[in-house]
């Protein structure tokens, strides 16, 4: 019975002391946070903002959202409506959307009646980030112009800086990095006490961004340097893994795979712990392009897999990702996996459906391996042949077939055609030849020959030329011929009409009436008629390439050259070439 009453005893002794205990830690809890919140009551509005963007910087989320509790809380026990205004702005950070945006409507009731030049362009610029980072680039372009119509309204420099910013960031975004490089290089090297070193911090990433994709490599290694420097001396670790990203994009540029792939993957597991989603989602995509540089197409489809994973969660696309979805699809093909090819196509057709509808720039630096229509098709496709392979076979052969055909029958025209060319030029040398054999003393002209000539005629105008004029206009074209001054460069019906002092009009009527043609007409056929006989004649003028040919005989340029004569003689100045050869080794 005592031995009892004494267990009883101490079992009560022991309970009072754990009560004392307990009494102890919480009133010891209780003081430090009294503690806490006095030490931030010693604060300035100005000092607590400042403490709160440093812990949202390093990733601290629940003291930077102990700051902005206390600071609206203060804001509201002193009825500061600017500072409430600001109190509602620090608590949206870090909210999820649907909170966030309340609190931004908050922002915009209490701001409404406060006169200045600081409202209503920072609400409109604090919603348009909000926006932007939830990846609705329509509604935060909207609201980025609309703070920068108002931010010029009311000459606020520094707001109007902000919103060109911004909007330099969707530019960059969609793909227009030129553009948006002059705005980042401006206010990175003009700051003009317009940005702080977090704005000037985030100049420089973005500059940076813009110059890799513009492959102006040395400039963004620059600038790199610069940012390593400075979250190495500010001990930021964010920053610090934004700049061995950045690096590590660099690398990839200069096809340094392997050192890309060390520092995207240090930089991956630091973001996967800071649940930095939009962060991750590039290094991923810059992951599966390093492997894929080292033709490792296993490593780059795990990597893109997970990004399309993680894109499934956050719903933030960017337009790179179209590269992303066909890179899968093709490896699936290759693999012949219908099934995960016939998803991967859902997927890219979901994305590509929102980017169209977010963005009104629709082409990208990456081309397009299919568009949307080609995959709907091929959609089909697969699910047919999922259904009955044989009818795709069936219809694949049927498709070969036709192509085969067709491959057959331009093989034929074409070999067709080659041969009619080269039975004009046999004829042609033939006839040039047996001429050379029957006269030494032949005429100017060469004779009728078996060729495709449409001649370009002028219609004749009944026009009186004095005989005598006549008579000395074809005396001078005889002396023209025989000199064979026709293969001057520049020859024109004026320059020649001045040459032989008379007028156009009468050497044009002369040229029509005697030689049957019009000017052009007779000074080209005089040239092909030349380039005809001396390319027989001649195997070191033959040996020439065409463009000195053409030079040689007048022409400006090849193509006019090889135009004349094929209407001339209806075949090529390579192909007569080649028959000469031919018949001199036979």
């Amino acid at each position: 019975m005592i031995n009892k009453n004494v267990n009883l005893l101490s079992i009560y002794k022991m309970m009072k002391l754990i009560s004392i205990i307990i009494i102890v830690l919480f009133s010891n809890l209780a003081n430090a946070q009294k503690h806490k919140i006095d030490s931030l009551s010693e604060l300035k509005y100005s000092e607590l903002k400042n403490k709160f963007y440093d812990y949202y910087d390093h990733i601290k989320i629940p003291q930077s959202e102990h700051i902005a509790k206390y600071y609206l809380q203060k804001a509201k026990k002193e009825k500061n409506s600017i500072e409430i205004a600001e109190g509602y702005n620090l608590m949206h950070f870090n909210k999820d959307f649907s909170t966030a945006i309340k609190y931004t409507d908050s922002l915009t009731i209490i701001t409404k009646n406060i006169k200045g030049n600081l409202y209503p362009a920072r609400t409109y610029l604090i919603k348009g980030n909000l926006y932007y980072k939830n990846d609705n680039l329509k509604l935060a372009l909207d609201n980025y112009i609309l703070g920068l119509k108002y931010a010029k309204e009311q000459n606020d420099e520094k707001q109007t800086a902000y919103a060109n910013m911004n909007i330099a960031y969707i530019n960059s975004y969609i793909g227009k990095n030129a553009e948006a490089a002059k705005i980042f290089r401006y206010y990175v090297y003009n700051r003009n006490n317009i940005t702080d070193d977090y704005q000037h911090n985030q100049m420089r990433i973005a500059l940076i961004s813009c110059y890799i994709y513009m492959n102006k490599l040395d400039s963004a290694n620059i600038l790199i340097k610069e940012g390593q420097e400075y979250a190495f001396t500010n001990k930021n670790k964010y920053n610090s893994n934004l700049y061995s990203y950045l690096s590590g994009v660099y690398d990839l540029k200069l096809k340094k795979y392997n050192t890309a792939i060390t520092k995207l993957s240090n930089v991956y597991r630091y973001f996967t712990n800071s649940d930095e989603n939009s962060n991750i989602n590039y290094v991923l995509y810059y992951l599966g392009k390093s492997y894929d540089g080292l033709k490792n197409k296993e490593k780059a489809v795990e990597n893109f897999i997970k990004l399309d994973s993680n894109i499934q969660k956050t719903d933030i696309t960017f337009p790179e990702l179209r590269e992303v979805y066909t890179y899968i699809i093709d490896y699936y093909k290759e693999k012949n996996n219908k099934e995960k090819q016939l998803y991967y196509i859902d997927r890219f057709l979901k994305v590509d459906k929102k980017l169209d509808e977010q963005f009104e720039y629709l082409a990208t630096e990456l081309p397009k391996k299919y568009d949307t229509p080609n995959l709907l098709q091929e959609k089909e496709d697969i699910i047919q042949d999922l259904k009955n392979r044989k009818l795709v076979l069936y219809t694949s052969i049927g498709i070969l077939s036709v192509v085969l055909l067709l491959i057959v029958y331009l093989y034929f025209k074409a070999k067709k055609t080659a041969k009619e060319h080269r039975k004009i030029a046999q004829e042609l040398i033939q006839s040039i030849e047996k001429r050379n054999f029957e006269s030494t003393d032949r005429k100017k002209e060469v004779p009728e020959l078996p060729i495709q000539e449409q001649a370009e005629m002028e219609n004749k105008t009944i026009k009186t030329v004095p005989e005598d004029v006549t008579a000395f206009i074809l005396k001078e074209l005889e002396a023209f011929e025989s000199k064979q001054l026709f293969l001057k460069n520049g020859i024109t019906l004026a320059n020649l009409a001045k040459k032989i002092k008379t007028n156009t009009a009468y050497l044009s009527e002369t040229v029509n009436n005697h030689k049957e043609k019009n000017f052009n007409s007779y000074l080209n056929d005089l040239r092909i008629d030349y380039v005809l006989e001396r390319l027989v004649k001649d195997k070191k003028f033959r040996s020439y390439k065409l463009p000195a040919i053409a030079e040689e005989i007048g022409y400006n340029n090849v193509q006019a050259f090889a135009v004349a004569f094929k209407k001339k003689t209806g075949t090529t100045p390579s192909i007569y070439i080649k028959e000469i050869e031919n018949s001199m080794i036979t």
